[in-house]
């Protein structure tokens, strides 16, 4: 099994030399064939000079279009068609990301056990920078940092549990993109900008196609979590931008409603009242996690309504 391990960047030289320290750490301890591809998303930074260090062990790529999904795109596009079969595993992880010693061969050895299915994903987990997490953060407020633990078992996803697998640690069939396209750039991350859905976005149009996915929790890598990830007015921003980036998406299970105000499904509207309602109940009986949920929920609400009703604020 051949492996072309794709890492876009962007302004992150420090925590990119990390990222590929571990990441031929891992290529080393696998016996597969392995290709480390670095895609400099227009970095101002010394990007280039960190992937040189590596030279002979990675293979260092310039993407001007800016946005991540371009930049994984071409890291796509550098496999030769031929090369682009069931065989050859196009793999993604981030900058900021640590991936174990086994990644690679905890990654081969589920792709061989399960052939039936197109892609593998595994954990997430958080490395605290500076200082430990506050209170108010527990899983269920991972996802504004990309972390992902889907438990301690093996899952198949599929179209009736379709749930993401994020692009800090998975890997795909090379042949999947020549069926289902690559990654959209209607829904990309875009320098700074947060809460995009590129990753649910693929998986949705591959789970529509019938395919399956795996979820193997050994296949562990750890995310460095910045402080300024750690606050409220972060995560505020990110489900705003997620809620943006959500109706931009069109899902079916979102669009289920005919009755309709301003282009938002009279679903949603509903939701958002009970939300608003659970978040002042929890406000009163000072229950503050349960506030911030719902509060988050708001949110992404008020992102989705701002993309449907763009024509507004024109």
């Amino acid at each position: 099994m051949r492996f072309t391990i794709v890492v876009p960047t962007y302004n992150r030289a420090a925590q990119l030399e990390i990222a590929l320290s571990r990441l031929v750490r891992a290529v080393e301890a696998s016996p597969g064939t392995c290709e480390i591809l670095v895609v400099d998303n227009n970095s101002t930074d010394k990007t280039r000079d960190v992937a040189m260090k590596f030279e002979g062990r990675v293979r260092y790529l310039f993407e001007g279009q800016q946005g991540l999904s371009h930049a994984r795109n071409a890291g796509i596009s550098a496999v030769p068609a031929h090369l682009r079969t069931a065989d050859h595993v196009i793999a993604f992880t981030d900058d900021d990301v640590e991936v174990a010693r086994d990644w690679l061969v905890v990654m081969e050895r589920e792709l061989a056990a399960n052939p039936d299915v197109c892609c593998v994903g595994g954990r997430v987990l958080p490395r605290w920078a500076d200082s430990q997490p506050p209170d108010w953060l527990s899983p269920v407020h991972w996802a504004p940092l990309a972390l992902q633990d889907h438990g301690g078992e093996r899952r198949m996803f599929d179209s009736s549990t379709p749930l993401c697998l994020v692009g800090a640690n998975v890997a795909f069939r090379a042949d999947v993109f020549d069926r289902f396209g690559m990654f959209s750039t209607a829904v990309q991350r875009v320098r700074d900008s947060i809460g995009s859905t590129e990753d649910h976005e693929l998986l949705v149009r591959i789970y529509a196609g019938g395919e399956r996915a795996l979820y193997a929790p050994e296949l562990t890598v750890w995310s460095s979590i910045s402080p300024d990830r750690l606050t409220r007015r972060y995560h505020r921003r990110w489900h705003r931008g997620h809620g943006q980036f959500h109706a931009r998406m069109r899902l079916p299970d979102t669009e289920r409603s005919r009755a309709r105000i301003f282009d938002v499904p009279i679903h949603m509207l509903r939701a958002a009242l009970l939300d608003a309602a659970g978040w002042l109940s929890s406000t009163l009986t000072r229950d503050r996690a349960g506030a911030f949920a719902r509060e988050t929920r708001l949110w992404f609400f008020t992102g989705f309504c701002r993309e449907r009703c763009a024509w507004l604020h024109r």
